[in-house]
């Protein structure tokens, strides 16, 4: 028997057994109808302001084409370009500043010049633009970034559960939720029992490892929930009893239903 034959029920019962926080009765309601950002309602206004933030993203793109070598070097100091990107961003915000997509962008754009493990300065990120940045300028980084992400998921996210959001809303909340959840993750794989973090008072100063840990799954799931299937599948693989919940279900249809449920 394979996964075709099961009924929508059957699927919903193993979705929650795999992930215990699952609820299909939850699922995001779609709604094209609504304005793309339910903060700026005005479709002239949007338009003008999107099309900024589309100007300065592209921009950034490109840039990181001529890092990848799929296009000919036209920056002698590609950091200086990407500080000129992001503070473009921040006139953006400052001009409007319920505009959640451009804070998800902003934040983006930090953590590739000073990488996902910014919370903890003195745990340099190999992926980062950035290697000789100060302790005290990766820390203001690291405290844009979780409150700009922080500020994006406030504005975007529905009244209720069961309130409709526009298919770009959700895709802006699904990439703040993702990306804060892999600040989280990365700084539960890099914290050390010793480390003291500075973010102004936030509450992630008093974590633990595992408190990152969880709030990376908790946010891996919301990114889900709102889109991003690889967020959702990273939820239950940092979730310690959806994993094992997961195994379990694994070993137990694999035992009724043989090698095809595999496939």
């Amino acid at each position: 028997m394979t996964q075709d034959s099961l009924s929508r029920r059957d699927l919903n019962v193993l979705e929650k057994m795999k992930d215990p926080e699952a609820n299909p009765m939850t699922a995001v309601v779609m709604d094209t109808s609504l304005p793309k950002d339910p903060n700026v309602a005005d479709a002239s206004v949007y338009e003008r302001v999107s099309k900024k933030e589309r100007d300065i993203v592209v921009a950034i793109q490109q840039l990181e084409m001529e890092l990848a070598g799929l296009k000919p070097t036209t920056s002698t100091e590609p950091t200086d370009d990407y500080r000129r990107y992001i503070h473009e961003l921040g006139d953006l915000i400052l001009a409007n500043p319920r505009y959640a997509s451009a804070r998800n962008n902003r934040a983006q754009a930090l953590r590739r010049l000073y990488g996902d493990t910014m919370v903890i300065p003195g745990q340099p990120d190999p992926k980062a633009l950035l290697r000789d940045a100060d302790k005290d300028e990766i820390s203001q980084a690291a405290l844009t970034v979780l409150s700009d992400l922080d500020e994006a998921i406030s504005l975007l996210t529905p009244r209720n559960l069961f309130a409709p959001i526009s298919p770009v809303a959700s895709r802006t909340l699904s990439q703040a939720h993702t990306q804060r959840a892999a600040i989280y993750y990365m700084t539960s794989k890099s914290i050390l029992s010793d480390a003291t973090i500075s973010l102004g008072g936030r509450r992630e100063e008093k974590w633990s490892k595992h408190d990152f840990e969880g709030a990376a799954s908790r946010d891996f799931a919301s990114g889900g929930r709102y889109g991003n299937e690889i967020a959702k599948g990273l939820a239950v693989s940092t979730n310690p009893t959806a994993k094992l919940c997961g195994q379990i279900v694994r070993e137990a249809m694999k035992k009724e239903y043989g090698p095809a449920f595999a496939q």
